[in-house]
């Protein structure tokens, strides 16, 4: 396991993905500042010993990384810009990481904003959920100079079995939005599939067994299409979630001019799911906007 004896960092939201993550890079030696909106997370990695940060502007100060796991871009913003935000507490140097999922304009223009407080900016958004969180196995894409991932490449080989370097900053975005479009698609499409091997009484989990190794194996079918299955939609990544990054997704498209018909379609199966009360469930709760029952 790669060493992070030496470094500190600093952490910025502890949710279902951060918590893990912070976990992570603890065990691999870094001295770690954590910072969090709630403060019942904050209790317990402090009795792990992880070192409380009241503002963000205290993490950065004290950390020569940043790493922001936030809910969406205005957390981002509020996080980074606002009053106590980390901007006005980076030291010179200061690497900013998001690893969140956030909008690509502003993304640009959120490392135009460190850079000029004299700090580096990557975006990092991860793909892998609660499971690769857990074990540090996601899947990082990252947009930023080549010095800044040549100073980020330890904590990510922490955090992750695969690190791209897709591009400049806002890169990493990009390359997010069109995974958060094929993973959304694509379950939609296991959830239609196993609905019709339902109603056409064939039984869904041996119908999935069947179509393991073939040409429409997937990784969504196998781990989503299961927990269609089972029933079980415990939050590895929630439906609201999944819904703004296909918003996302969108309005980028928009910016650039054409049309995601399909996409544009699956937000409105997850709008119907958070309309009747179940954003908060896993993304794969998508099957009961198809089959209720």
């Amino acid at each position: 396991m790669t060493s992070l004896n030496g470094q500190t960092i600093g952490f910025i939201g502890l949710g279902l993905m951060g918590k893990p993550m912070a976990r992570n890079l603890k065990a691999a030696g870094a001295e770690m500042i954590v910072h969090n909106r709630s403060q019942g997370v904050i209790e317990e990695l402090s009795g792990e010993g992880m070192t409380p940060a009241k503002t963000p502007a205290d993490a950065a100060g004290a950390a020569e990384t940043v790493i922001l796991m936030l809910s969406d871009t205005a957390a981002v913003e509020k996080v980074l810009l606002g009053p106590d935000g980390v901007v006005s507490g980076l030291r010179p140097g200061g690497l900013v990481i998001d690893m969140g999922t956030s909008k690509v304009i502003a993304t640009r223009a959120f490392a135009r904003d460190v850079e000029a407080a004299g700090g580096d900016y990557i975006d990092a958004p991860v793909s892998g959920g609660t499971i690769g969180a857990e074990g540090g196995t996601l899947t990082i894409m990252a947009g930023g100079s080549g010095a800044a991932m040549e100073r980020a490449a330890p904590v990510f080989d922490v955090l992750g079995q695969s690190t791209t370097h897709v591009g400049a900053t806002g890169a990493g975005q990009v390359a997010k939005a069109a995974n958060q479009v094929i993973v959304g698609l694509n379950i939609g499409a296991v959830a239609e599939a196993l609905t019709l091997a339902k109603k056409a009484g064939a039984d869904p989990a041996r119908v999935r067994d069947a179509l393991a190794g073939g040409v429409a194996d997937s990784r969504i079918l196998e781990v989503h299409g299961k927990r269609m299955i089972d029933g079980a939609f415990e939050p590895g990544g929630k439906c609201v979630t999944q819904r703004k990054d296909l918003f996302q997704a969108l309005e980028l498209a928009g910016e650039l001019g054409f049309e995601m018909p399909a996409t544009a379609l699956n937000m409105a199966l997850y709008d119907k799911l958070i309309e009747a009360g179940l954003g908060e469930l896993d993304h794969s709760a998508l099957i009961k906007a198809i089959d209720p029952d």
